[in-house]
């Protein structure tokens, strides 16, 4: 592969331990049958630095001028370290792994695809699948829509975006529209990218591809809590039901703060659609005790999700079936429909 001056496509990891699986994502970007793209590292002070630092010594030595990195002075927390990432790539557009996951062969190919079809291109929500232990293992994939579709700017198409964006890997961003909305407001909820993918949304438009872009990885230990901005709302290697909580009220800060400052009405929708596809948010917590299950279920009810139908039908059915029961009948239906059920009424944008 050649040097590239300003790619299309800056591949953007925020890197905070996880060094043992680091060079087996590396070389699932590496190996990219597609040329036009940098790869860019921030390491976000972590105990594992010198271990990243020389992985990716070894690679840059393999690949001159195609991957590059940084490590922050500070712990800037992943909301910062994204924020990082976006401001020092060279690329058009970012395009996001987390620091454990994998990019599936031809995904590259497939974005640069899409971003020379498309005029005015923000976001694209990517698809995806989870794995346990190696790539061979999938668990389930995460295909929202069964064919390629356009999403012309605007608050349906933000509601539609906005939870399915959560998710990082494969999650791609025009970067100067990404520079234009960039703030520290919101370090601290882990959620960065929703608040730029909102913003994006109000003016550019949004492509969804069926193709499996990213796998990610099942069963990593979670690392936040260790920056200023995260201590006292994220627990280091644990997701308590506070954490958790703090999780979903972001979520809907930043909708509530984005329908203010950008005069888009979106609020409401993005409730609604969290609530009808909740179940996440709800298992999480699934194996705690029965009373504190009970308590943070109440309090997410709090948070609006009590006007939910589909918010209740998953509580029992975590409380009646189990997790493990409930998870395998959702696997059994997305394998069936091709893609993930759809629920409620929400925007679905125009055929290809």
């Amino acid at each position: 592969m050649t040097t590239v001056s300003v790619p299309l496509i800056t591949v953007c990891i925020p890197a905070y331990g996880r060094a043992g699986v680091l060079p087996e994502l590396l070389d699932s970007v590496m190996s990219q049958d597609f040329d036009d793209f940098d790869l860019l590292i921030c390491e976000d002070a972590s105990p594992a630095r010198a271990a990243i630092g020389a992985i990716v010594g070894d690679y840059q030595a393999r690949y001159p001028g195609r991957m590059h990195f940084h490590a922050n002075e500070e712990n800037l927390g992943y909301d910062g370290n994204i924020r990082n990432l976006v401001a020092r790539a060279k690329g058009h557009y970012c395009f996001f792994m987390g620091n454990d996951d994998l990019m599936n062969a031809g995904a590259l190919k497939t974005v640069a695809s899409a971003l020379g079809r498309y005029q005015e291109l923000g976001v694209i929500l990517r698809s995806y699948a989870s794995f346990d232990g190696t790539p061979e293992n999938i668990n389930q994939t995460y295909r929202y829509f069964e064919r390629e579709m356009l999403f012309p700017p605007g608050p349906r198409t933000i509601a539609t975006f906005y939870r399915r964006c959560v998710v990082i890997p494969g999650l791609v961003v025009n970067r100067a529209a990404a520079l234009r909305h960039a703030t520290e407001r919101f370090d601290g909820t882990l959620l960065y990218q929703l608040y730029l993918v909102a913003n994006i949304l109000v003016d550019m438009n949004g492509v969804s591809l069926p193709e499996i872009l990213t796998l990610y990885r099942n069963g990593g230990i979670p690392d936040f809590g260790n920056s200023e901005k995260e201590k006292g709302k994220f627990v280091p290697q644990s997701q308590t039901p506070e954490s958790s909580l703090h999780f979903m009220r972001g979520m809907l800060q930043i909708a509530s703060w984005v329908e203010a400052d950008r005069k888009v009405p979106i609020y409401k929708m993005i409730l609604r659609d969290i609530g009808n596809y909740s179940y996440p948010i709800i298992s999480i917590q699934a194996g705690q005790s029965l009373p504190v299950f009970l308590g943070y279920a109440y309090r997410l009810a709090l948070l609006g999700f009590w006007k939910c139908g589909m918010f209740y039908l998953y509580f029992l059915s975590i409380v009646v079936l189990g997790t493990k029961r409930v998870d395998a009948l959702i696997r059994f239906i997305k394998r069936r429909l091709g893609h993930t059920p759809r629920i409620g009424s929400f925007y679905r944008g125009a055929a290809k």
